[in-house]
C-alpha cells in the first residue's frame, strides 16, 4: 500500500479496537491487536471516550536515534531498519505522541508506516485519510448518524 496522512475523528472511535487488529495483522500477520502501530485510550470517566494516538511522522524518531536506524521512505514515512537498530528505546522515550510501540517478542521498537489498512478496516471512520479530498467514507458515516 502507499502511504497516506492520517487523520482522525475522535468523537467516532468507539474503542473496538478494530484498527490495532487489523495493523497488527497487515505488518506482522499475527491476531495480536497490541502489536498494532497506533494506540487506542479509554478517557473514563472524563470524558468519557476513546482517543486514538498515531505517528503524525514528525520525524523526531529519526532524530534521536544514535545509529540512524530510523528511516525516511520517499512516501514520507519513517520505519525502523531493524538490522541496524540496536534496540535502545531512546527513540521510544523521546516520541513526543507516545506512538514508538514495544513488544515483549520484538527486540526492536516499531511504528505506524501510513499503510492505511486502519483507514479500510475502521468500522466507524474515526481513522480516514486527510489526503482524500472527498473524505467519502468519513462522510458516510457523518451522514448516517
Amino acid at each position: 500500500m502507499s502511504a497516506l496522512r492520517l487523520a482522525v475523528n475522535q468523537d467516532n472511535c468507539s474503542g473496538c479496537r478494530v484498527c490495532q487488529l487489523v495493523c497488527a495483522m497487515e505488518q506482522f500477520s499475527e491476531n495480536n491487536p497490541k502489536k498494532g502501530r497506533l494506540g487506542i485510550h479509554g478517557r473514563f470517566p472524563e470524558p468519557g471516550k476513546y482517543e486514538i494516538s498515531y505517528c503524525d511522522q514528525c520525524g523526531v524518531c529519526a532524530d534521536v536515534c544514535p545509529v540512524e536506524a530510523i528511516e525516511e521512505h520517499d512516501d514520507g514515512y519513517y520505519w525502523v531498519n531493524e538490522e541496524l537498530c540496536t534496540g535502545c528505546m531512546l527513540c521510544v522515550e523521546e516520541c513526543p505522541r507516545d506512538v514508538m510501540f514495544t513488544h515483549p517478542d520484538r527486540e526492536t521498537p516499531f511504528k505506524c508506516v501510513d499503510c492505511g489498512v486502519c483507514v479500510t478496516y475502521c468500522p466507524r471512520n474515526a481513522i480516514y485519510d486527510a489526503d482524500d479530498p472527498q473524505r467519502t467514507k468519513y462522510k458516510e458515516f457523518e451522514e448516517v448518524q
